[in-house]
C-alpha cells in the first residue's frame, strides 16, 4: 500500500511539472509539456534563449531587429507591438507571469530604431507604412500564418496594429488593440479633457515650461509623472513604478519619439498628427479584442467602439486600471486576453 501511495504521489508531482497548465481550465489545458514548450523548432546552432537578430529591408538599407521567443504552441504565437514610439520591449514583462503557464507562445520584439535593436539616422525611416512593412517582414522571418499568428499591440504599438491588420489580415487569426484609439486627433483631444482637469497652478506651470520648449528639463518631466502618469500611465507612486516598466521608459529613442509623437504627451503631433482609421475599421473581420481602461490616456468609450465597429469584436474594460493597465489592472486584464485567445483557438469566438 505504501509503495502504491508513493507511486500516485510521484505521478502526480510529475504531472505537474510536465504540464503547462492554465489556471482557469481553459480548453487546452494539460494539451502541452514543458518539454513541448520549450522546445523551439528549428534552432539555431548557439542556443541563444530564444532571441533572432530578424533583418529588416527598407528603403535605406538592411538593418536587424531583435526578437525573442518564449514557448512553442502551434496553435497559439502571439506578437507584442510596443508603445511609444521607439520604447522597448521590456515593459511587456508582466506577461511572463500568465502566458507562459498558460501553454502561451509569445515574442517580444524592438522595433527598428528602439533599444535593442539597430538604430539607423536616418529620419526618413520614421514613418507607420514602413514600420507595417516591418512587423510583415517580422511575421514571415518568425514563421507566423493565419493559423497560429495573433497580433497584440499597444499604445503606439495599436495604431501599428490596426494599420498592419487593415492591410494584411489574411495573415491573422486574432488581433488584440490594447489602449489605443482609432483616431490620434481625437486621442489628442481626450488628453487635453484630462489635462485640463489638472490643477490650476500646475497648469500655469507646465505651460511655462512648454511655452519655452523646455519639455525635457528635469522639473517638467518630474511634474509630468508625478502629477499625470501616476494618474492616467501607470496608477502609482513613481518610486513604487514596477522595474520593467522604469527600464523601458528610460531606454525611450526621444529623436524617434519627438518625430512621431511630439514633444510631449501634452503637445501630440509629428508624423502621426492626422492619422484616423475610424471609417476602415468596419474592414476588420478576423477576431478582435479591444482593451480599455477607466483611468487610461486612452478614452474608454472610443476603444469599446472598436469592438462594435470590427465585424467580430469584443471589448475588454479594465475597472481600476490606466495606459498600462497590464500593470494596474492585471487579472482583469490578462483573464480577459487569455479568454479571448482560449476562445478563437478553439472555435468559440
Amino acid at each position: 500500500m505504501k509503495q502504491f501511495k508513493f507511486f500516485l504521489l510521484a505521478f502526480a508531482l510529475f504531472t505537474a511539472c510536465n504540464t503547462a497548465v492554465n489556471p482557469d481550465k481553459q480548453p487546452n489545458e494539460g494539451a502541452i509539456t514543458v518539454a513541448n514548450y520549450f522546445n523551439y523548432p528549428n534552432p539555431p546552432a548557439i542556443k541563444t534563449g530564444g532571441v533572432r537578430m530578424v533583418p529588416i529591408e527598407t528603403p535605406k538599407g538592411t538593418f536587424k531587429v531583435w526578437t525573442k521567443q518564449i514557448g512553442n504552441n502551434p496553435t497559439i504565437k502571439v506578437l507584442l507591438l510596443h508603445g511609444g514610439p521607439a520604447l522597448t520591449h521590456e515593459y511587456f514583462e508582466s506577461f511572463e507571469s500568465y502566458f507562459p503557464k498558460s501553454g502561451i507562445e509569445f515574442y517580444y520584439y524592438n522595433q527598428l530604431g528602439s533599444a535593442y535593436s539597430e538604430q539607423p539616422k536616418d529620419t526618413t525611416l520614421w514613418n507607420l507604412p514602413r514600420f507595417v512593412e516591418e512587423v510583415e517582414q517580422v511575421r514571415k522571418a518568425l514563421g507566423l500564418t493565419k493559423d497560429n499568428f495573433y497580433l497584440l499591440g499597444q499604445s503606439w504599438g495599436g495604431i501599428l496594429a490596426m494599420q498592419y491588420a487593415l492591410k494584411y489580415q489574411q495573415n491573422l487569426k486574432g488581433l488584440i488593440i490594447s489602449n489605443m484609439m482609432p483616431s490620434f486627433p481625437e486621442y489628442a483631444a481626450y488628453n487635453l479633457l484630462l489635462r485640463n482637469q489638472l490643477r490650476k497652478s500646475l497648469l500655469d506651470t507646465l505651460e511655462r515650461y512648454e511655452k519655452a520648449g523646455k519639455y525635457f528639463d528635469p522639473e517638467y518631466q518630474n511634474l509630468v509623472f508625478a502629477e499625470y502618469y501616476t494618474k492616467h500611465i501607470c496608477r502609482m507612486p513613481v518610486p513604487d513604478w514596477p522595474e520593467p516598466v522604469l527600464r523601458s521608459f528610460s531606454r525611450l529613442n526621444q529623436q524617434i519619439y519627438v518625430q512621431m509623437q511630439g514633444p510631449s504627451e501634452f503637445v501630440p503631433g509629428g508624423n502621426l498628427a492626422g492619422w484616423d482609421v475610424t471609417k476602415e475599421l468596419h474592414a476588420i473581420t478576423v477576431p478582435t479584442l479591444s482593451i480599455g481602461a477607466k483611468y487610461d490616456t486612452m478614452d474608454p468609450k472610443a476603444m469599446e467602439k472598436i469592438s462594435q465597429t470590427v465585424q467580430k469584436g469584443r471589448y475588454l474594460y479594465c475597472p481600476t486600471g490606466s495606459h498600462l493597465c497590464m500593470w494596474d489592472d492585471q487579472e482583469v486584464y490578462f483573464k480577459g486576453v487569455l479568454q479571448f485567445l482560449y476562445d478563437v483557438d478553439s472555435g468559440k469566438f
